[in-house]
């Protein structure tokens, strides 16, 4: 007997954030609904909620399309943000000095799946 475990992702790769800022806002959307997640998403003050927000909605996008879930019944099932490559930069400093800044990217990465109905 198969159960009912679909699980649709959204991948958003290479972007200029650090992954510990994006984490922070992960955090209070894993294991909500749907709705519940843009409104938390919407209302938050980080800079971080724009691209989260972007990959929650492509996921949803994805279920609906794809798998012919109902977004009102999505729960974000996983979400997570893994290190990218770090941009080197260099700044001048005095007397011929050169220290380094490191921009972090980040992947984000968000699973939906259709969500239990004993909520």
């Amino acid at each position: 007997m198969a159960t009912d475990t679909t699980e649709v992702k959204a991948i958003a790769r290479f972007i200029r954030i650090s992954p510990f800022k994006v984490r922070r806002v992960l955090d209070q959307i894993r294991g909500r609904s749907y709705r519940e997640a843009l409104i938390i998403l919407e209302f938050m003050p980080y800079r971080a909620c724009e691209p989260v927000l972007k990959v929650l909605r492509s996921a949803a996008a994805n279920a609906e399309h794809n798998e012919g879930l109902d977004r009102a019944e999505l729960v974000i099932t996983q979400a997570y943000a893994d290190q990218g490559p770090v941009l080197k930069r260099f700044q001048p400093r005095a007397q011929g000095r050169a220290y380094q800044i490191r921009k972090p990217t980040c992947h984000i990465t968000v699973a939906v799946g259709a969500g239990t109905t004993g909520k």
